[in-house]
């Protein structure tokens, strides 16, 4: 059975040069970063620019915030009429400032409103319907049955279930034990989110919980080669090695192959000073983990230009390296 790993969706990370690469790597849904409902109706610029996607990435999910029934319909509408393959309900974001508005996580706290929601954007759109939810508020409200009970009744039609609380944040060992409960309580496919940063640990979740596809946030962090890389050395999946100077390891050679491609998808496709920004952020990444990489970043972060931001970054690859 193939393993189905796919790049969760993260805020000012998983925009469509980081999709890519992650498809290109093995991961199959692609999901948006979140996009806000009503800033999406108004036309705002930035939120243009985050709901902005390639051809190359789909089958896409695209990911909406907000709290409004109508306003998540139209907003739905829109995203379909874009070229949305599923439009997915963010119920899990934990930010203060969203939580306080009954976004993301805070529809957990309110199963009526969340029924609502569900209904109005059902029929608003033909693609495939999708939520993303927490195991609950807290630990007192650990509603995540309820709420996807409640969604298979409206026709949501999957489910993702990241099990840690709101409260916890992104705190303690995620418990994967509520994920195996929404399986049990629901005929709807489910993926599985949280504490899995290699295909091993997808495996793991996969065959603990029945899950029917994983989902890969924090891990794919400068590792997009989580979703093709397997056990044995020198194995990769995807596209093969090229030539990379001064390398000889396999593996090695695949992961300067990414980069680079990463890099140039940066600046191909960001506006000049957003692409300068995911640049640092994303390299700072890559050198994670690596010899010296600490000492690496605050260099990365004071660069000015993409040239001197990749200079940096190569030159200390390849001392590490070679």
């Amino acid at each position: 059975m193939t393993l189905d790993l796919r790049l969760a969706p993260m805020a000012g990370v998983t925009n469509a040069p980081f999709r890519l690469v992650a498809r290109e790597c093995g991961a199959g849904l692609l999901t948006s970063e979140e996009i806000d409902a009503r800033a999406l109706l108004a036309d705002n610029a930035h939120t243009r620019e985050i709901a902005r996607h390639l051809p190359e990435e789909h089958p896409l999910a695209m990911q909406l915030l907000g709290a409004d029934p109508d306003v998540l319909a139209e907003a739905a509408r829109r995203l379909e009429a874009a070229g949305a393959d599923a439009v997915d309900l963010n119920m899990g974001c934990p930010v203060p400032k969203i939580v306080a508005k009954g976004q993301g996580a805070a529809l957990m706290r309110d199963p009526l409103r969340a029924a609502l929601v569900f209904r109005a954007m059902r029929k608003a759109v033909t693609v495939p319907l999708t939520i993303k939810i927490r195991g609950g508020w807290d630990d007192r409200t650990l509603n995540a049955v309820e709420i996807v009970r409640i969604a298979e009744d409206e026709g949501v039609e999957a489910i993702t279930v990241h099990p840690r609380t709101r409260s916890q944040q992104f705190s303690g060992r995620a418990p994967w034990d509520v994920i195996a409960e929404v399986v049990a309580a629901v005929a709807l496919p489910v993926t599985g989110n949280g504490d899995v940063r290699s295909r091993e640990e997808a495996e793991a979740m996969a065959r603990a919980i029945g899950c029917a596809a994983v989902m890969i946030g924090r891990g794919a962090l400068g590792a997009p080669w989580v979703f093709g890389e397997v056990s044995e050395p020198g194995r990769t999946l995807g596209r093969p090695p090229t030539e990379e100077p001064g390398l000889a390891d396999p593996v090695t050679i695949n992961r300067a192959r990414i980069i680079r491609r990463h890099c140039a998808l940066i600046e191909a496709h960001l506006p000049p000073r957003l692409a300068l920004l995911q640049l640092k952020k994303h390299l700072a990444w890559y050198s994670s983990g690596r010899p010296f990489g600490a000492r690496l970043r605050p260099a990365l972060f004071g660069a000015t230009t993409a040239h001197d931001v990749q200079t940096l970054f190569w030159r200390h690859w390849h001392a590490v390296t070679s």
